[in-house]
């Protein structure tokens, strides 16, 4: 039987509706909803979920994902992702221990596999941006680490979009880079409170990275539940 419900956005009020499974997921935070967005491909994307647990992946009702992950790319992996998505999907494709032609040769895979933008590490070269630029048909999304970087000659090699991940110092980041670009888009981490994220999109961030609970620690409060003989928690 299906939920339905109202809630306002805005100035007006938004119809709801979620099935009795489908409405125990994951939402991204509200405030979130405050940021202006990056239009891409006719889409505009304010949050994206930075995960690749498929079951996290299917759950969420964030705008797109940003799948990254501490390995060396696989396009088995970014299938995987793909296959599971209901939304668009930011893939990594190396750049930092996966160089040169590789890195190239992963972003036309990528693409190839329906990926809607592709994600480089921080130490990726220009000299690589400007490959994979002049190679694919897809927004290059660079990453960001540390404050003080070469923004123009970034943008130069062929850069869409900026991806800001500095930690504690996002924030400050952002506003370094919106300060000498004004309309270059800004993806960048929210952090874990609506304050942070606020703090961010005030910066100057376009679209909010929200980093989901662990399918184990969402797992736990069900088990938890289920050890005391109750229902799930959730329904």
């Amino acid at each position: 039987m299906m939920q339905h419900e109202e809630i306002s956005l805005g100035k007006g009020r938004v119809p709801k509706y979620d099935g009795d499974l489908r409405a125990f997921s994951l939402r991204v935070p509200e405030v979130i909803h405050k940021a202006s967005g990056i239009v891409i491909f006719g889409r505009r994307i304010k949050s994206l979920v930075f995960s690749t647990d498929v079951s996290i992946i299917r759950n969420v009702n964030a705008d797109a994902v940003l799948a990254v992950y501490p390995f060396t790319p696989q396009p088995i992996i970014t299938q995987s992702i793909l296959m599971a998505s209901e939304a668009p999907v930011f893939a990594g494709v190396g750049g930092g221990l996966t160089k040169g032609q590789r890195v190239t040769n992963l972003a036309v895979t990528t693409e190839s596999q329906g990926a809607f933008g592709l994600v480089l590490n921080a130490p990726t070269s220009n000299d690589s941006i400007r490959a994979v630029g002049e190679a694919v048909d897809l927004p290059i999304v660079i990453t960001v680490a540390s404050g003080g970087g070469d923004y123009g000659a970034r943008l130069e090699a062929g850069a869409d979009i900026f991806n800001v991940s500095c930690a504690g110092k996002t924030p400050e980041v952002v506003r370094e880079i919106r300060s000498q670009f004004p309309d270059v888009p800004i993806i960048a981490t929210g952090g874990k409170t609506e304050e942070s994220i606020l703090e961010t999109i005030d910066a100057g961030a376009n679209a909010i990275t929200w980093i989901p609970p662990t399918s184990a620690a969402v797992f736990r409060t069900i088990m938890d539940a289920y050890r005391e003989d109750k229902a799930h928690p959730h329904k």
